[in-house]
């Protein structure tokens, strides 16, 4: 079997109030996903079931390190999921409200891009 890649789709997620990084990248790839079908996994690749795409997430993102990685690949809802986590995207100044649990005037912005690949003969 080779893999050969099948699509990259690439999305943006804020996390405006709440300075939660694994919320920015879970928009992110959310957002990567959203409008999108891929019915050529099963007209052209041959799959017989979603779960057989490999699906390799990339998403730079502030604060990579408190990200929760499976928080992420939950918002994918099929595939054999990965997760590559890099220090990027932004940080915006916006205003602390603390009836939102702000916990300082930081936005955090995510970028992702998720790449679909499948094993072929």
């Amino acid at each position: 079997m080779a893999r050969k890649r099948f699509v990259i789709e690439m999305g943006m997620g804020i996390d405006q109030h709440g300075q939660e990084p694994t919320v920015a990248a879970a928009r992110a790839v959310r957002n990567a996903i959203a409008n999108n079908a891929l019915p050529g996994i099963w007209e052209v690749a041959g799959l017989q079931h979603p779960n057989e795409m490999i699906v390799e997430v990339q998403v730079a993102v502030p604060y990579p390190e408190q990200v929760n990685a499976d928080e992420v690949l939950a918002v994918l809802p099929f595939g054999q999921k990965t997760l590559t986590l890099e220090a990027g995207g932004m940080v915006v100044q916006g205003k602390a409200i603390a009836d939102l649990a702000d916990k300082n005037d930081e936005m955090l912005i995510a970028v992702a891009a998720v790449h679909v690949y499948v094993d072929v003969p």
